[in-house]
């Protein structure tokens, strides 16, 4: 189906680009944290087995997780305020103007003298124009993003200095294919987080983080569409799966 944005403009509904990680229960599931994988199990008890091959009549299986932890999720600034805002309120539109671009972490020192892998603000500034979601691709980008184990890796992270100039251009949204945009270990200052929802200052309920989503080599830098689509989960985070659709000329 087509939809149309603007006079010439559309997308084409049949043809979405999925960019989050499912959500398993095998050891190829991706985790950070240091949470281990998800469990999804039978319900059991003296009358009943939620499970058709052990002979129950349906399949009803408890799904237990951590939606930080475990996959492609979407978090708002009730991830770090004393009261856990929800998600499920503070989103409440789903589409919006985006753009996809590619980054390469470069090696810093940090205080300790040892190497990072950071992105400064220098390296997005000419890439990013005014845009409601920002979607940044880090290279190198190995498949084994989908299922990798971040926990103890201090993986890449975002100079806190990136939050101006996202903020400058209009960014509500930032989705990343990193477990966090602070650094793993930074004794609990999550500098980003804070200035990207101005808390505790002005806090911000419209801008979102989503994190461990992936996107495959095959889909080009450029502008897009994004839906962003989120279980109905009253908690700061809930699993999600944004999608992009390519804008289309008539």
């Amino acid at each position: 189906m087509k939809l149309f944005l603007e006079k010439n403009t559309f997308i084409d509904t049949s043809e979405p680009i999925d960019i989050s990680i499912p959500l398993s229960d095998t050891e190829e599931n991706p985790k950070a944290w240091y949470v281990e994988k998800p469990t999804f199990e039978p319900v059991r008890n003296k009358n009943y087995i939620g499970s058709v091959l052990e002979g129950g009549d349906v399949n009803f299986r408890d799904v237990f997780f951590n939606p930080h932890g475990h996959g492609t999720h979407t978090e708002c600034l009730g991830h770090i305020t004393e009261q856990v805002y929800s998600i499920n309120k503070t989103l409440d539109t789903f589409f919006f103007n985006a753009k996809l671009i590619t980054i390469t972490p470069l090696e810093r020192k940090n205080k300790d003298g040892n190497l990072d892998l950071v992105i400064s603000p220098w390296q997005i500034e000419n890439l990013i124009d005014d845009c409601e979601a920002l979607i940044i691709r880090t290279s190198p980008n190995s498949i084994e993003k989908k299922s990798m184990n971040y926990s103890a890796t201090n993986p890449p992270y975002y100079d806190v200095d990136c939050v101006a100039l996202l903020l400058e251009k209009g960014i509500k949204h930032l989705l990343i294919d990193l477990p966090s945009v602070d650094r793993e270990s930074d004794n609990g200052k999550l500098a980003f987080h804070h200035a990207f929802w101005e808390v505790p200052k002005n806090p911000n309920f419209d801008r979102t983080i989503t994190e461990m989503i992936y996107v495959d080599d095959t889909v080009e830098d450029g502008e897009y569409i994004l839906n962003l689509q989120v279980a109905p989960f009253e908690n700061d985070a809930s699993p999600s799966r944004p999608v992009l659709y390519k804008q289309k000329k008539s």
